[in-house]
C-alpha cells in the first residue's frame, strides 16, 4: 500500500510507467491508456492509470489536478470503479482541439456527456459524492469549490468502490498530470 496525501492505503490499478508521490501526486500518462466499453465506438479499454483506496458505501470524494493536455482524448480528472463494468470517470478531457467537462458513466455499455468549459483554468477541481444508488458530479475552476453540478447517475448502492483519481492518453504520446489533492471522506 501506498502512502499519500496523508494517508496509507493507495492502491494503483495500470500504475503509469513515471509517477513521484510527494506533496501530491505527479505521472506522467502512458500512451494508448483509456477507460471505454462498447458504445459507439465498438472497443473496450481498461487500461487507464487509477489511484484510489477502496471504500464500500456512501462517500464523498474531491480531486484538484492540473495537465499538459496536448492530443485528442488526453484526460484527468477523478473516478469511482466498482469493476470493468460499473464505474463513472468525470474530469477534464481535451477533445477536438478545447478543453471539456468530461463524465462518462458505465454501466456495462459507456456513456459520455461533455461540456466545453467556460474558460481556460490552470486548475480544475471534480467533487464526486455517492449517497445510496447516486452519484452526483461536481466541479470547480481555478480555485472555486466543486459547487457547480455536471451530472446525476445512478450506481450500483453498497458495492465497493476505488475511489480516486484517473488518468488516460488515448491516442497521443502521453502527457504530464499533476493531482495537487485527493480527498475521500466516508459518509
Amino acid at each position: 500500500m501506498i502512502m499519500a496525501f496523508g494517508e496509507t492505503g493507495w492502491q494503483w490499478l495500470n500504475a503509469p510507467r513515471e509517477w513521484t508521490a510527494d506533496d501530491g501526486l505527479s505521472l506522467f500518462c502512458d500512451p494508448g491508456t483509456d477507460m471505454w466499453r462498447k458504445t459507439h465506438y465498438g472497443y473496450t479499454y481498461d487500461t487507464a492509470h487509477l489511484f484510489g483506496r477502496t471504500l464500500p458505501g456512501d462517500l464523498r470524494l474531491t480531486v484538484t489536478f492540473s495537465g499538459d493536455y496536448a492530443e485528442q482524448y488526453d484526460q484527468a480528472g477523478a473516478v469511482l470503479r466498482i469493476d470493468e463494468d460499473n464505474w463513472i470517470k468525470a474530469g477534464v478531457e481535451y477533445v477536438d482541439g478545447g478543453f471539456h467537462l468530461s463524465t462518462v458513466v458505465t454501466r456495462h455499455v459507456s456513456d459520455w456527456s461533455v461540456l466545453p468549459s467556460a474558460r481556460p483554468a490552470r486548475r480544475v477541481t471534480f467533487g464526486l459524492e455517492r449517497v445510496g444508488d447516486a452519484v452526483t458530479v461536481r466541479y470547480g475552476l481555478d480555485d472555486d469549490p466543486p459547487e457547480t453540478m455536471l451530472r446525476l447517475a445512478y450506481f450500483p448502492p453498497g458495492a465497493p468502490a476505488l475511489a480516486g483519481a484517473m488518468a488516460a492518453a488515448p491516442v497521443g504520446k502521453g502527457f504530464a498530470v499533476r493531482f495537487d489533492d485527493i480527498q475521500i471522506t466516508e459518509a
